[in-house]
């Protein structure tokens, strides 16, 4: 990802950072109707299929282990498909290391999870 992105700060955020990559829905706005579309193959297309790879690792990993520290996961998970949720897993993910990057710091992990 680094080789990738020479200045994580020429993207505004973190969302920015994601279409970049091409996590986030087609959007097709008319009349002041905003409808979201499937995601999209534009982007990167190498960076896509790793975040994607990750965050379906990160799936399976919580379905043997049990999702009990990841609640957000559990309730997407009750809600949606499984390769829906890697979607949407992937994007936080993408934003998550976009944040670090641009901040150079560390990942901290959440209070709720370490416990």
């Amino acid at each position: 990802m680094v080789a990738s992105i020479a200045d994580p700060k020429a993207f505004r955020s973190g969302l920015d950072f994601s279409a970049w990559v091409g996590l986030v829905p087609k959007q097709s706005s008319s009349g002041g109707n905003d409808t979201l579309g499937s995601v999209s193959k534009q982007g990167d297309r190498y960076l896509r299929s790793l975040f994607t790879a990750g965050a379906l690792a990160v799936i399976r990993y919580a379905k043997i282990q049990g999702t009990d520290h990841r609640p957000w996961l559990t309730r997407l998970l009750a809600r949606r498909p499984t390769k829906v949720a890697a979607i949407a897993l992937a994007n936080k993910l993408a934003r998550m290391a976009w944040a670090m990057m641009a901040r150079s710091e560390r990942y901290n992990e959440p209070a709720a999870l370490a416990a």
